[in-house]
């Protein structure tokens, strides 16, 4: 059982609706479930939806932020906890302790970031946590097709690239990744190849 989800997702203002809404409406769906949301701490874009859909329907919200981005213009100030990390190593570590599990929105550098350390901490057995990504607009399309591609080439093992769950529907995301098995065997392989 997740009771806490650490969301990684883009700050920019200047996306799609949909993106917006999406976030909005998962943050909405977190906390009607009672699940704590943990995510960057910011107050615009995607980072501020999923924020704002969270505390608006209840639910609790903690946010992980570093002294740089903790200002009147970036950070949220509705939040039931800010930590201020000393920096961005900190600032993920924190937001790794906290969670249960992982949902990547839609992002750019640092949110694929986010997502590939929590990937590759999950490849080399650093934790057996659900990993997620919400494919609004079918925004992680061309990801998604360059995970495979590198599964032909022999540079990511098919049972690592399944255990990353995908959807489109928030509530199937979720339910996805509370049926998530940890690909033991293949961590131990890829242990012993690598």
């Amino acid at each position: 059982m997740m009771k806490s989800i650490c969301v990684f997702c883009g700050s920019s203002d200047s996306v799609h609706a949909d993106y917006k809404t999406a976030a909005y409406q998962l943050g909405k769906l977190l906390a009607g479930k009672g699940i704590r949301l943990v995510y960057g701490g910011g107050k615009t874009g995607l980072m501020g939806e999923v924020a704002n859909g969270a505390v608006e329907a209840g639910g609790e919200v903690i946010g992980i932020i570093i002294p740089s981005m903790n200002t009147a213009a970036l950070a949220h100030t509705g939040l039931a906890r800010m930590d201020v990390a000393p920096d961005m190593h900190g600032r993920k570590a924190r937001m790794h302790e906290l969670a249960d599990g992982y949902i990547a929105l839609p992002g750019g550098f640092g949110t694929w970031d986010e997502l590939f350390e929590t990937v590759t901490w999950a490849q080399t057995g650093a934790h057996e946590k659900p990993v997620g990504l919400l494919n609004v607009r079918e925004y992680y399309n061309p990801l998604l097709a360059a995970m495979d591609h590198a599964v032909v080439e022999g540079f990511i093992f098919p049972e690592h690239r399944k255990a990353i769950c995908c959807n489109v529907d928030p509530g199937q995301l979720l339910s996805e990744m509370e049926k998530y098995n940890h690909p033991h065997e293949a961590v131990k392989r890829w242990l012993k190849e690598d």
